[in-house]
């Protein structure tokens, strides 16, 4: 009987060290069925020293795009969203460049949803609005470009991105008042920041365009 129960013990604890093998191979080759990189597993094995670790945080190291337009554009994008063309803000601004319904319609885009989904349609939007918004500003440009309001100095970009963020009017009003009438955001932001923070970028690919229209060309 001893005999039995013991060949029986070393025949289970056997068969247990092969299934656990197995079972180790499994995990260790999560990695085979993954066919993209938003197909891949996740797993994650906690330990009581894991509690211990303090996590190392991550460095964003965002690309130097120049003082071109591309460069403009996307500094402006990381200022309103960090580029995410999905998001959408307590205020009702959406996508990469944070705009409202109201400029959306002025510049031919009237499906929410569709624009939130198709990141060339917010690419042609801001184009389309920054277009606009020189055509609306183009006697302010040549006016102020060059001089200091509250000791920023003013130049092409820096307006058209006060324009983006408050819009041409209230820009306009700023100019003329040189300085005195201003306007901030919900979240406190002024149009002299924006002038100062986009001043030195060439937006001369920015044509002036009175009805300049968000359209994506489709091959």
């Amino acid at each position: 009987m001893r005999r039995k129960i013991a060949k029986f013990s070393i025949l289970t604890i056997v068969a247990g060290f092969m299934f656990l093998s197995f079972s180790t191979k499994k995990v260790a080759n999560l990695d085979m069925y993954a066919t993209s990189t938003n197909d891949t597993f996740e797993y994650t094995v906690t330990t009581p020293e894991d509690h211990a670790l303090v996590e190392e945080p991550v460095l964003k190291v965002l690309p130097e795009l120049g003082k071109n337009y591309v460069g403009f554009k996307e500094a402006v994008a990381f200022k309103e969203s960090r580029g995410n063309y999905k998001i959408v803000n307590q205020y009702g601004y959406m996508g990469k460049y944070q705009f409202g319904k109201g400029t959306l319609n002025l510049i031919g885009v009237y499906d929410a949803q569709l624009f939130l989904e198709t990141p060339e349609l917010q690419e042609a939007a801001f184009y389309a609005n920054a277009s606009r918004n020189k055509w609306i500003l183009i006697r302010d440009i040549a006016r102020f470009e060059g001089k200091k309001i509250n000791g920023i100095l003013i130049t092409e970009s820096g307006i058209l991105a006060a324009a983006h963020l408050a819009g041409p009017g209230s820009v306009k009003k700023y100019l003329r008042s040189w300085g005195a009438n201003s306007f901030s955001d919900g979240f406190g932001t002024t149009i002299g920041s924006y002038i100062k923070r986009f001043a030195g970028y060439d937006t001369s690919f920015v044509k002036p365009d009175k009805r300049a229209k968000a359209i994506v060309q489709r091959a």
